[in-house]
């Protein structure tokens, strides 16, 4: 039941799910079956997704300096399987969160696309970025620069927000269920949704940046990405999330990627 705002295209949405559902992966995903407005609410009929999340919350407040064998190996799982589900019209045609338009509108490849999206970013509350990062009409030229610059890849779909409460695991830490696409899910190159994972795993605990660079390795060594295009990737979604939760910097997300672009080498980089 749906007692917030639906999406705004339901339909795009549900061929969306469609198209990920359809693939053989080793968990479930979202699958709209049916709908139906009941006294006014939206009601859809999902398919059910078993296991439980790693947290309930995104923020890791264990102070264990090294992330658990079960967990890298969960998001390895996750990420070489949605890696194999190809790229559509409809996801291409989805709007990430806080844009205006079709990320791939206008556009034939990815890194273009995003490159696009920053421009537009930059330009929203830019203003308050600006005096954290006083750089940052160089930071935005340097990222468009290395975006256009990346050659082509194969073009899969991305959840684009894969943190613990999104991941469903059985009793083993096994995944069972990759759950609530929509923030940044698109098609794209499969590197982009590791360096975000990477990143956006562990974002406010206490050994959060160990964990970011450790995962950033992990899978760059186990995924064949190159560090410097994930580093350039989570540069990317700083810049293009930073104002998501607030439009004046208020919120822990603004700091967190604050934080994460002046310690970025793909950022500060001229």
């Amino acid at each position: 039941m749906w007692s917030g705002r639906p999406p705004a295209d339901l339909d795009l949405t549900r061929r969306v799910y469609a198209d990920i559902a359809r693939h053989p992966l080793p968990f479930a995903t979202p699958e709209i079956l049916d709908t139906e407005i009941h006294e006014g609410v939206l009601i859809t009929y999902e398919r059910e997704l078993s296991g439980s999340p790693f947290r309930s919350e995104a923020v890791m407040s264990s102070s264990e300096r090294d992330l658990p064998a079960t967990e890298t190996a969960a998001l390895l799982t996750v990420l070489r399987a949605l890696a194999t589900v190809p790229g559509t019209e409809s996801m291409r045609r989805l709007t990430v969160q806080g844009d205006s338009r079709p990320l791939w509108q206008g556009h034939t490849r990815f890194p273009n696309a995003l490159a696009a999206l920053v421009r537009r970013a930059a330009h929203r509350h830019g203003d308050v970025l600006v005096d954290h990062l006083p750089h940052l009409s160089a930071v935005v030229e340097q990222v468009v620069v290395s975006l256009t610059a990346l050659p082509d890849s194969p073009i899969t779909a991305i959840h684009g927000d894969l943190v613990p409460p999104n991941i469903h695991v059985d009793e083993t830490g096994s995944p069972t269920a990759v759950l609530d696409f929509g923030f940044f899910t698109t098609a794209g190159d499969p590197a982009f949704e590791a360096a975000v994972t990477a990143a956006v795993w562990d974002m406010y605990g206490p050994h959060a940046e160990h964990h970011a660079s450790t995962l950033t390795g992990l899978f760059a060594r186990e995924l064949g990405h190159p560090v410097e295009t994930l580093e350039l990737y989570q540069a990317v979604y700083a810049l293009t999330t930073y104002d998501l939760f607030s439009s004046d910097g208020s919120d822990g997300h603004f700091d967190w990627c604050v934080a994460l672009l002046r310690r970025n080498r793909a950022a500060c980089a001229r």
